[in-house]
């Protein structure tokens, strides 16, 4: 009987082969880093609808959904025609159009605290900007940051990661105050203590899509509050969660209104795209206003080759159309309850220590003892990292690989709006098999 690993390497060969010239040619062998997996990655050569294939001919039910960008699957008729259309009309028009029109108003129906929207080309981009806003209306400097949370790769972003953070300045750091998550009185007390803090930012779920989550609805409250009193920019980085937690966020679920939401991801469709909206008042920061001392002095200046391009713009707003107009969501939102219920019946039947947790389509697996219901429990966030770096949890990972399973990283499952029973009664069953095998292996 072959091991976990020897039936990856033997499922895989042409992976194999395709790495080898790949670490020549790309740092690591990589173009992203959660795409870096030992002995080697997998190479996908097409997907569609929630399933994908490898270069060896391979069928994956896929939970990596683009990173979080395909709620609609891979391939899905709608954007697939609208990016059609659109790539015979031109590409890049270098000027307005009515495309970027459609697809802010399709953001604007969605999120009612959206006032104005400025387009960007990623989620990255779309943080650097918010926080970039948030300083220059407040006219102060600081930001603050909750410990772990994710808001790209940019200098500031990479403050109080759990991440590598080496070629970044001190003084881009010094602008950053690090609190750990879910302590309100830790963030009041920067509040009461420090005045240049112009915007506070976080992921409204937790820190990696909700990971490591905290008692969010009254957590948020508290942060709007206290924001509020002291006149901070509230910033809801919804890259990942913008359309998915709810079809109008996290914002829209829980009823909390941010004053700036960052969106990437879902907002463009699966294409490249991100948007910062809020209220007119910030946003008009970078508005033309034909006075020099305005234009030249505080206008937040913002070029972009690719800002609202016509395809983005078309596949954006032709899924956000869909999700207002279709039960997406809560097709994508049943099935993750189904699978988080059978994968926690897995766990509990073979006697496993571990659970599943996460709230709409976004659930993480942790395998690890603890009291935990699922959704909030006492299992602290270090416990969940640890564990989420565990052999069980890679073993996990290139198990569910070998029997038709594709999970985002190691251990997060994003569910789609076209996946189906069939899909995840098949995927429960795969993740008994796995489980099982890793069992056998002694690594649990």
């Amino acid at each position: 009987m072959p091991t976990i690993l020897e039936d990856y390497i033997a499922k895989h060969p042409g992976s194999a082969q395709r790495y080898e010239e790949s670490v020549t040619i790309f740092p690591g062998g990589v173009t992203h880093d959660s795409r870096y997996a030992t002995p080697f990655p997998l190479f996908m050569t097409h997907g569609e609808g929630p399933r994908k294939w490898d270069v060896d001919g391979n069928e994956y039910i896929d939970y990596v959904s683009g990173h979080g960008a395909l709620l609609l699957g891979h391939s899905h008729p709608a954007i697939a025609e609208a990016v059609s259309h659109q790539i015979q009309r031109g590409t890049h028009l270098g000027a307005s159009t009515d495309e970027e029109l459609r697809w802010a108003k399709a953001i604007k129906a969605l999120m009612p605290a959206v006032e104005k929207v400025r387009f960007h080309s990623s989620g990255t981009e779309a943080t650097l900007m918010a926080m970039r806003l948030a300083r220059a209306y407040t006219g102060k400097n600081k930001i603050i940051k909750l410990q772990d949370h994710f808001h790209g790769w940019h200098d500031y972003a990479m403050a109080g990661s759990d991440r590598s953070a080496p070629g970044i300045p001190d003084a881009s750091m010094g602008t950053m105050v690090i609190v750990p998550p879910g302590d309100l009185g830790a963030v009041e007390d920067v509040l009461n203590r420090d005045g240049d803090i112009a915007g506070l930012i976080l992921e409204p779920t937790g820190a990696h899509m909700g990971q490591m989550p905290f008692d969010t609805p009254v957590y948020l409250k508290g942060l709007r509050e206290l924001t509020a009193q002291h006149e901070v920019v509230l910033i809801f980085d919804e890259v990942v969660t913008g359309f998915r937690a709810s079809s109008g966020g996290v914002q829209v679920l829980y009823g909390i209104s941010p004053d700036l939401t960052t969106m990437a991801k879902i907002v463009a469709g699966g294409l490249p795209g991100g948007a910062v909206g809020g209220k007119a008042d910030i946003i008009d920061m970078i508005a033309h206003r034909g006075n020099p001392e305005w234009d030249n002095v505080r206008r937040v200046y913002h070029p972009g080759t690719f800002n609202a391009n016509p395809l983005s713009a078309a596949a954006g707003a032709t899924a956000l159309e869909m999700l207002a107009s279709q039960p997406i969501n809560q097709q994508a939102d049943a099935m993750a309850a189904r699978l988080k219920a059978g994968f926690n019946e897995v766990l509990g039947r073979l006697e496993i220590p571990g659970h599943v947790h996460g709230i709409a389509s976004m659930l993480h697996v942790v395998l690890a003892d603890c009291d935990w219901d699922h959704e909030i429990g006492a299992m602290s966030h270090s416990q969940i990292a640890a564990a989420a770096a565990s052999p069980a949890t890679t073993a996990m990972k290139r198990g569910l690989q070998n029997r038709g399973v594709d999970i985002m990283g190691r251990e997060t499952i994003l569910v789609s709006g076209v996946h189906n029973e069939g899909d995840i009664d098949q995927t429960i069953e795969a993740f008994a098999d796995t489980m099982a095998a890793v069992r056998a292996e002694g690594l649990i």
